[in-house]
């Protein structure tokens, strides 16, 4: 269990330290481009209309997602394991009672959004309540309050914001230097240099900033892995649920890239190989999780 508390603590800094970088590189960004054309407004133009996309869909965020997945309110009655279960977790976890829904997919599968505790959603799949037993649902559930109890939906916010600002940018900028446009001397051998590399690096930015969005995704899990552990003090039962998931081949009806990384397995039933897929992947391997909630993974 010690090891636990480490993990926790670790994924929290190594979160944190993604963070500066992708706010480190969005600076860098905006200043190059700033510089290029003389002109201030386009850093905070592209920065409003991105605050306001993303803001907005943090917001209505509950809303979106259920309409995507399909999602249907879960009644106590028809589901009580899933709705004593999760209600019994949020008390231990000191969090209001989430709405509960449920997809009808046999994939096993489940996630949490809303825009804080007081209008949190957890769904799952009809998949995964009839497959798990009474523990394995205990660590799903205890996995998906804790994104709930560590601001998960506000930090992947802040990183789709900001890699949807430098995506805004890049297309600012290679748009407008089709025209020529640009406050560069074409005599100034340094001037060009820095427009070359400015040029590379803003073409570049976008992709560094989905694969920096997509390690906080990686890392959230990680965390949320560890925490929940710590909730019903038995990380068996969630890692017996996650080889369950991970075992399972086939995707969801209605998988979304745009919804991947909310759910606790992928989606997709992708499963994490080589080292470039691991990169663009919206979760760890599950046998990286597993190892992590047993206390085996290397340091």
């Amino acid at each position: 269990m010690a090891n636990l508390y480490q993990e926790r603590s670790n994924n929290l800094t190594r979160t944190w330290f993604l963070m500066i970088g992708f706010f480190a590189l969005v600076a860098l960004v905006g200043w190059g481009v700033s510089y290029y054309y003389g002109d201030v407004t386009i850093f905070y133009g592209a920065m409003a209309f991105a605050l306001c996309m993303n803001v907005g869909s943090f917001w209505f965020s509950d809303k979106l997602v259920l309409s995507m997945t399909n999602a249907k309110p879960a009644t106590r009655e028809e589901f009580f394991d899933f709705y004593t279960v999760t209600e019994n977790l949020a008390i231990a976890a000191g969090l209001p009672m989430p709405k509960l829904y449920v997809i009808a997919d046999p994939a096993p599968n489940a996630f949490a959004t809303g825009r804080d505790e007081k209008h949190a959603v957890v769904a799952a799949t009809t998949g995964l309540l009839s497959m798990m037993t009474r523990a394995e649902l205990e660590g799903v559930i205890a996995h998906e309050l804790s994104h709930i109890k560590n601001r998960d939906m506000l930090v992947m916010t802040i990183a789709v914001v900001l890699a949807g600002f430098l995506a805004i940018l890049a297309d600012i900028f290679l748009r407008a230097s089709m025209f020529g446009g640009g406050n560069r001397d074409e005599n100034n051998k340094g001037g060009a240099l820095f427009a070359i590399i400015a040029v590379v690096g803003i073409i570049l930015a976008p992709i560094a900033a989905q694969l920096i969005q997509l390690a906080i995704s990686r890392r959230r899990e990680y965390l949320a892995d560890a925490s929940g552990a710590l909730l019903t003090r038995y990380p068996e039962g969630l890692a017996s649920a996650l080889e369950k998931i991970g075992s399972y081949a086939a995707p969801m009806r209605n998988a979304s890239h745009a919804t991947a990384h909310l759910f606790i397995g992928d989606p997709f039933g992708a499963k994490a190989g080589k080292f470039v897929q691991g990169l663009f992947a919206t979760h760890p391997p599950v046998a990286d999780r597993v190892k992590r909630l047993l206390g085996s993974a290397p340091e």
